[in-house]
């Protein structure tokens, strides 16, 4: 962190049934990520809890020597994320907390990552499946098939592998006939293939509902691309991606 003047000793409000936003001074990283971060952490171990309400911008800014901008790119995020929502006239609240567990498998800055790299696989593989509906060929919906299989498969014995899970949406995406697709996936692997890691412990240790749910979006996926329906392909796609990003922020849909 840069030097800046001492936080006071008073900690900043949390109405609400929440606790108190505690910005630890750590290492040397973006104020920005640091304060998403914390605020994040006190979100997960529900000392922010649904409901709660933040300190107000200038409250952070006075509490911890950060400039205005950092505030605010730290809460735009938090509530691009789904996790705070700002009324007009009251501040920022808690709308949304993940599973505790979230904390055994990702740093609080990689979910951060996943989610917006999960923004543009939103747009980015809605749009390969409807292409995929629209020109694969026999071969390409077998290999499809396949890795729907495979991935279904692990479910059913517990053993969610990310690899199977990024075939199943590779093959999807070099049947879309654009190679572009495909390239643009292999250029964000690293976060994908984290996110999905990510995604599937938490369904590994979760309930036996949850997993199912995610073989049953796939399903749909492999059933519109197989009956050639473009647009029932993309939003196919769109909903099983925005349903695996609910499913992270929000501790309610664990079950």
């Amino acid at each position: 962190m840069r030097k800046n003047r001492a936080a006071n000793e008073r900690e900043p409000k949390a109405a609400g049934n929440g606790g108190t936003l505690v910005l630890a001074r750590g290492e040397r990283v973006r104020l920005s990520d640091q304060l998403y971060g914390q605020i994040f952490e006190q979100i997960v171990s529900g000392r922010l809890a649904v409901g709660a309400q933040l300190p107000s911008e200038n409250e952070i800014c006075e509490q911890f020597g950060v400039s205005r901008p950092v505030v605010r790119e730290a809460l735009l995020r938090l509530k691009a994320d789904g996790l705070v929502a700002t009324q007009h006239g009251r501040g920022s609240f808690v709308i949304h907390q993940p599973v505790d567990r979230v904390r055994s498998f990702a740093q609080a800055q990689d979910v951060a990552g996943y989610l917006r790299c999960l923004e543009v696989r939103i747009a980015l593989e809605g749009d390969a499946a409807r292409l995929a509906a629209q020109r694969r060929t026999d071969e390409q919906m077998e290999a499809i098939a396949s890795a729907h299989k495979r991935f279904a498969r692990g479910a059913d014995d517990g053993h969610l592998d990310p690899d199977i899970d990024l075939a199943f949406h590779a093959r999807i995406a070099e049947a879309s006939g654009n190679g572009f697709y495909l390239d643009v996936l292999d250029a964000i692997h690293e976060s994908i293939i984290g996110f999905m890691r990510l995604t599937l412990n938490l369904t590994r240790t979760g309930s036996r509902q949850r997993a199912q749910r995610v073989v049953d979006e796939h399903a749909a996926i492999v059933s519109a691309v197989r009956e050639q329906d473009p647009e029932r392909a993309r939003i196919a796609m769109q909903f099983h991606l925005a349903q695996a990003r609910q499913r992270l922020i929000d501790r309610t849909r664990d079950r």
